[in-house]
Parts: C-alpha cells; structure tokens; sequence
C-alpha cells in the first residue's frame, strides 16, 4: 500500500497558476491509477481529475477541463496536477488519491490534503 503526500497548495489570485505535487512511498505505485479531489468549505469532496496506471488514460471534471492537466512520473512516484487560470470556485482542499482500479468514485487511498485558496 502506499502513502501520499500532497505540496505545492497555497494562495494565487484569479487567472493565476499552481502546481500541485504528490509523492507516493512504497514500491508498487505503478500499480496504482491515482487522481486529484477536492472539497470546498461545506461542500462534498468532488472527482477533479484522474490518471491511468501507465499515464495514458486521463479523466477530468468538466468544471477543470481545459484549465487543469493531471500528469505522472512514475519513475519519481509523483503525480502532479498544473492548475491554469483559477477561479474562486476552485477555492478548496485539494487530495490526491490512489486505487487498483482506474478512476472509482471513491479510491481506497487519501492523502492528508492541502489547500488552495484562490482570490478575487
């Protein structure tokens, strides 16, 4: 099983830019489809984007399409997710996730989060 850790959150205005980091400890990340949520104050955690084990297959809300780019480098155990023009309503924390099967509603594996606040 392995452990994820999230950096790169913080405070940007709108129409700014932000790249998110997690690593992943243990051996087996390849074996892992990983993906990007998030949840806003008083809201649901919601699927922001996904990412296959191989990094070809990708899987992106429509509320980020165009605007966020998940991607993988499984040689560092690293997914990232580049976050272009930010809006306010992307205000949330942010989780990376990891699971066997390929884009669940609900992976096996969270990490601890981080939060990205955009500003007006």
């Amino acid at each position: 099983q392995v452990q994820l850790v999230e950096s790169g959150g913080g405070l940007v205005q709108a129409g700014g830019s932000l790249r998110l980091s997690c690593a992943a400890s243990g051996r087996t990340f390849s074996d892992y489809a990983m993906g990007w949520f998030r949840q806003a104050a008083g809201k649901e955690r919601e699927f922001v984007a996904g990412i296959s084990w191989s990094g070809i297959a990708k899987k992106y809300a429509d509320s980020v399409k165009d605007r966020f780019t998940i991607s993988r480098d499984n040689a560092k155990n690293t997914i990232y997710l580049q976050m272009n023009n930010l809006k306010p309503e992307d205000t949330a924390v942010y989780y990376c996730a990891a699971d066997r099967l390929m884009f669940v509603k609900n992976p096996s594996i969270f990490g601890q989060g981080i939060q990205v606040t955009v500003s007006s």
